[in-house]
């Protein structure tokens, strides 16, 4: 039997994970045939899967980096970069957070570079704003508004846990930011921001 990239919606957000009940044999020919295609956001699905399922951080590693030589133009923004290892774990609590009312505020996740701490090397920001996580995070690096936090150690924008809650109200991320930032905090991670 031949797999093909095409056989589910790749637009879905990561948070609907397509390819939950695909066995891993068939996981593991799709990212294969993604790859071999040029196909990013069917990649970005199948490593997304991987790295839900806790796959080692080298395999992980290997596949981003031929996604990304494959097919840098279609992958989503959704995908980070380089392996965390708790980013399961990032998912989990953030999908524990509703918005009630629609709005024009976006909560947003910025990973840190903590290689130098103890508990590192990776920790993560908790910010809230009307602009878009990417524009927030470019005015963070130019040092507009700037948390010291992210302009010295932000690496990237952690789309995917958090695309469930953009465009909300500011009530709602007010709450939400402070509440995330404790949630995850109480999961063990290295957390800044959170206001």
């Amino acid at each position: 039997m031949t797999v093909t990239a095409a056989r589910f919606d790749a637009s879905l957000p990561p948070t609907a994970r397509p390819l939950a009940q695909l066995p891993q044999p068939q996981l593991t020919a799709l990212l294969r045939a993604a790859l071999a295609a040029g196909q990013g956001a069917a990649g970005a699905h199948c490593i997304h899967e991987l790295w839900m399922r806790g796959e080692f951080a080298a395999t992980i590693e290997t596949a981003l980096t031929v996604l990304w030589r494959t097919a840098a133009r279609t992958i989503p923004e959704w995908l980070p970069m380089r392996h965390i290892d708790w980013l399961p774990t990032l998912y989990e609590v953030a999908l524990g957070f509703k918005a009630a009312r629609r709005g024009r505020c976006n909560v947003y996740l910025v990973l840190l570079d903590f290689a130098d701490r103890n508990r590192g090397p990776y920790g993560v920001y908790v910010g809230m704003s009307h602009y878009t996580p990417a524009q927030r995070f470019d005015q963070h690096k130019g040092g507009i508004h700037a948390a010291g936090s992210v302009l010295r150690r932000g690496i990237e924008v952690l789309t995917g846990p958090t695309l469930h809650l953009q465009r909300i109200a500011r009530t709602e991320a007010q709450r939400i930011e402070s509440q995330l930032a404790d949630a995850l905090r109480d999961a063990g991670l290295l957390v800044e921001g959170g206001h």
